[in-house]
């Protein structure tokens, strides 16, 4: 089972819904921290790092002996990631896909399998809970690539939660395309409801069973509660705002830690995702 935690804007407790999800479950559970560009699960969980290696993505490399300069690679590129000048033909590595379209559509196999480095994927653990986590390259503009590199770990036998970026862009369908379950986390507030809608529309598109958590729950006002009674979205759990949370959280420890209860609660919460999915 693949579940993936996501938030149409940061700051709303998605993290920590992850986090803590995870660490309650015990037993073998992988979270893996699919946020590239800006990874915090290390921060809450605090596990032990054993292996990092770089991350690579493929881009092309052009014998300029071999091209007769018939400009197949440009017609074919739909990211405009090459192009012929002349009688030079220039690739923007930072604009490639790594489709391959180019080294397939080239008549003289002029154009090979290259690599550029988008950043590392470290992996380790907390007592049994596995940990996965990609770093972007600073001044890389390419997450989805490095995001399907960490999806790459995903192990076969174990509960997966995954921590998506924030929002609705190419790097979070990069993550939670292909999972069984999509929990939403979200505020009550009117940017937290305007971004959910985003959210609840991605997931519907992907065709994904999803669910809500209300952080902040005490606070604003109800109508993200009534967007999800009207939307038919099943709200799982509700975290109340609390100065004791808030104090746990800034200091970057987990809840189902400091306070105990909210282990059976976490607990509760996955029980309902195996209903909807079943």
């Amino acid at each position: 089972m693949i579940i993936s935690i996501a938030s149409g804007k940061g700051g709303t407790g998605k993290t920590t819904v992850a986090t803590n999800l995870a660490y309650s479950l015990g037993g073998e559970i992988q979270i893996l921290d699919c946020d590239v560009e800006e990874p915090n699960v290390h921060l809450f969980l605090k596990p032990e790092i054993n292996k990092t290696e770089s991350a690579y993505t493929l881009v092309p490399k052009v014998d300029s002996e071999k091209c007769n300069l018939c400009k197949q690679c440009v017609d074919v590129c739909r990211f405009n990631a090459i192009t012929v000048v002349g009688e030079t033909v220039l690739t923007f590595e930072q604009l490639c896909h790594s489709c391959r379209g180019c080294i397939m559509a080239c008549p003289e196999k002029a154009i090979s399998a290259s690599e550029r480095e988008l950043g590392v994927i470290e992996r380790g653990q907390r007592n049994d809970v596995k940990f996965v986590q990609g770093r972007l390259k600073i001044g890389e503009a390419m997450a989805p690539p490095l995001v399907k590199e960490v999806k790459r770990f995903i192990s076969e036998d174990k509960v997966k939660i995954i921590d998506a970026p924030p929002g609705t862009s190419c790097p979070v369908i990069s993550a939670i395309k292909d999972t069984d379950f999509v929990l939403m986390v979200t505020e009550p507030t009117p940017f937290g409801l305007h971004d959910l809608k985003l959210a609840v529309e991605a997931v519907r598109t992907l065709g994904i069973p999803h669910g809500l958590v209300i952080n902040r729950s005490d606070l604003g006002d109800k109508k993200v509660s009534d967007y999800a009674n009207a939307e038919k979205i099943p709200v799982l759990m509700e975290i109340p705002f609390s100065r004791e949370i808030a104090t746990i959280y800034s200091k970057g420890q987990l809840l189902v830690e400091e306070i105990p209860e909210w282990q059976t609660l976490f607990r509760d919460l996955f029980e309902k995702i195996k209903t909807i999915i079943n």
